[in-house]
C-alpha cells in the first residue's frame, strides 16, 4: 500500500486547553519525523491523532488523499503503534505477548517470534512471564514487534525509555534501516539521535503553540 500521510491545519485541544494549531506536514515512504517540544506541548497527543486514537480539534489528517477518520481498517493494516507504556500483559510470557499482538495484523510463527526476541537480546526469556522481567526487558518485548514482518508505518512514543546504551544504538540502527527500506517512522524521544536516515526531519510542536 502506498503511504501518503498528510496533516493540514491541525489543532489539538486537551483538558480545555489548546495545545497547538495550524500544523501542516506530509509523510511518505522513507521518512522519519521526530516530534519534539516542551513537556505538555502535545507530542503524545499528536502521535495519538496520527494513530487514529484521537480526533483533531480542527484541521484534517489524510491517508492517501482520504480522511483518516473514514479509513480505520486501512490505517490498522499499515500501522504499528507502541505507546509510552510497554503495552504488554504481565501474566503472559514474552512469546505469548508477541503472538497476541501479531494476531492483530499478521500472525507470526513461533520461530519468527523467538528470532525477534533474540534480536532484542531476550534469547532464553521466551517462556518467562513478563511480570518477572525488568522495565528494560519489558520494553524490549514490546520493541520486538519491530523485528517481525508487519506494517510499514511505525508510530512510537518514547521508544528508547529504559533501554541501556547498547539497546539504544541497536534501536537507532533498526529504525534507520526501516526508513531506508521504504518504511515510515514517527516518534517522540528526549534522546538525541546519532543515526538519522536521509528522510529524517524534526517537528517542534512548541512552535505551533496556541
Amino acid at each position: 500500500m502506498t503511504l501518503d500521510l498528510r496533516a493540514t491545519g491541525l489543532a489539538c485541544e486537551r483538558d480545555w486547553r489548546l495545545l497547538f494549531e495550524h500544523l501542516d506536514f506530509q509523510l511518505g515512504p522513507g521518512d522519519m519525523l521526530q516530534i519534539s517540544g516542551p513537556n505538555g506541548s502535545g507530542k503524545t497527543s499528536l502521535l495519538r491523532l496520527l494513530a487514529g486514537l484521537m480526533q483533531p480539534t480542527a484541521g484534517q489528517i489524510q491517508l492517501n488523499g482520504q480522511p483518516l477518520a473514514e479509513q480505520p481498517q486501512a490505517l490498522a493494516s499499515i500501522l504499528l503503534w507502541i505507546g509510552h507504556a510497554a503495552g504488554i500483559k504481565d501474566l503472559l510470557t514474552a512469546e505469548e505477548n508477541l503472538a497476541w499482538l501479531c494476531a492483530l495484523h499478521q500472525p507470526a510463527s513461533v520461530e519468527a517470534i523467538w528470532q525477534a526476541l533474540a534480536a532484542v537480546g531476550l534469547r532464553g526469556f521466551e517462556d518467562v512471564p513478563c511480570h518477572t522481567l525488568s522495565a528494560g526487558q519489558q520494553r524490549r518485548v514490546a520493541l520486538a514487534r519491530l523485528y517481525l514482518a508487519g506494517p510499514p508505518l511505525w508510530i512510537l512514543d518514547e521508544p528508547f525509555t529504559a533501554l541501556d546504551k547498547q539497546g539504544v544504538a541497536q534501536l537507532e540502527a533498526h529504525l534507520a534501516a526501516h526508513c531506508e527500506a521504504g518504511g515510515t517512522v514517527v516518534l517522540t524521544t528526549h534522546h538525541s539521535l546519532t543515526l538519522k536516515p536521509a528522510g529524517y526531519r524534526e517537528l517542534n510542536v512548541g512552535q505551533w503553540a496556541a
